[in-house]
């Protein structure tokens, strides 16, 4: 690739309306660092990442991760969520990585690092060892977590300097091969329901510390019912009625932050792509991965990746960006990327635009295909988080 070549890429994410993830501004892999410095304990680039987010020195602060729900998402919809709404005004907005997905942004967040360097690069992946495709999020197919994901993560830098570290999530992420890859260190307190797992973190806050907050249902229904639905809007109360009970409820000197792994789009039926049935976009490809608004293309051996990209960009023309791994790799589109996640990496790296997603019929279930909300790729919609923050 040229240096021409690769200067084109941001002019061709514009004109399809897509912008490029921004690691080194406000971002989801900046907080936990902030966080870390402003709890006293020094972790490469807490201080600038800090001072960036505006956080003030705490000895007790409750992270909430919401997946899903996107600034754009919580803006448009603020309605249902008087209490979120009151902390927008003046709120940062900060960026997801890419693809703004959960396991890349779990990464991401849980390390302080990019995709690039944790090899949570989708959905799912094509694993090096066997060449098949591997799930991210169940940890099917990928082996010792620890040895997939290398970067130490925040979480452990604070229990080495003596804070208290606890996970409040669902019994069945405890020990999980991403919970262990992104956010392990400290401990993890199981409880399932909303007002249990507040519950919890207030008990917790008693003391020093930090408390990990992680709530997954605002999510799950944006991708069966839609971010547009009103069961989506009734999710989004149910949690801000408790996200201001948490506040309400805290003691004195602590913190609550408020933050997301991406937002949603609700795409259209009409303007999806099946790798499956569409005998040019199977042409030379081997394996697809990642999700259907963020691909990973996997060619054949010998194939040219930019005779396919071309063929690609034929057939889908302005609903989605074609690059090839060199182009996404030093566009930054993963951050600076490690030798050992290069191959995890597609010989194409697509980022649907609009409401598109291509998907691939001989890998996907037919349910997984017809998801109402989707992300993964660089709309707006889909990479900007809020951070909501309270200091009592």
């Amino acid at each position: 690739m040229t240096a021409a070549a690769s200067t084109t890429v941001p002019a061709r994410l514009a004109d399809a309306g897509l912008v490029p993830p921004d690691y080194d501004g406000p971002s989801l892999s900046g907080l936990l660092p902030a966080v870390a410095d402003a709890l006293g304990v020094p972790v490469d680039g807490g201080a600038a990442r800090r001072a960036q987010l505006g956080l003030p020195s705490t000895h007790r602060v409750c992270v909430v991760l919401v997946d899903g729900l996107g600034y754009e998402n919580l803006a448009e919809r603020a309605g249902h969520a008087p209490f979120l709404r009151s902390l927008l005004d003046g709120a940062q907005v900060l960026s997801a990585g890419y693809p703004s997905t959960t396991a890349a942004s779990m990464g991401s967040f849980g390390t302080g690092t990019n995709p690039g360097r944790t090899g949570l690069v989708g959905y799912t992946v094509r694993n090096p060892r066997d060449g098949r495709l591997a799930n991210m999020v169940s940890w099917d197919g990928l082996g010792p977590a620890r040895e997939w994901q290398r970067e130490r993560t925040v979480f452990e830098s604070l229990v080495a300097h003596g804070v208290t570290v606890t996970t409040v999530g669902p019994r069945k992420f405890m020990g999980s091969g991403l919970t262990e890859a992104a956010l392990r260190g400290g401990g993890y307190r199981a409880a399932e329901s909303l007002p249990d797992r507040v519950d919890a973190a207030l008990r917790l806050l008693r003391e020093p510390g930090l408390v990990y907050l992680y709530w997954g249902d605002v999510d799950k229904t944006g991708h069966h019912e839609g971010v547009g639905s009103w069961q989506w809007g009734d999710q989004l109360e149910a949690l801000d009625g408790e996200l201001r009970r948490l506040v309400r409820s805290l003691p004195g000197g602590a913190s609550v932050v408020v933050t997301a792994d991406h937002g949603m789009v609700d795409v259209d039926p009409q303007r999806r792509w099946d790798v499956g049935t569409d005998p040019a976009l199977a042409a030379d490809v081997a394996l697809v991965a990642g999700e259907p608004r963020a691909l990973h293309v996997h060619l054949v051996p010998d194939a040219d990746p930019e005779v396919v990209a071309a063929r690609w960009t034929d057939v889908l023309g302005d609903a989605a960006v074609v690059l090839t791994r060199a182009q996404a790799v030093g566009a930054g589109l993963f951050g600076p990327v490690s030798a050992h996640v290069e191959p995890l990496l597609g010989d194409l790296v697509v980022a649907t635009a609009g409401r598109a997603t291509v998907v691939d019929s001989r890998t996907q279930t037919p349910a997984s295909m017809r998801l109402v909300g989707v992300h993964g790729s660089l709309t707006t919609a889909e990479l900007r988080v809020p951070l909501l923050a309270v200091h009592t």
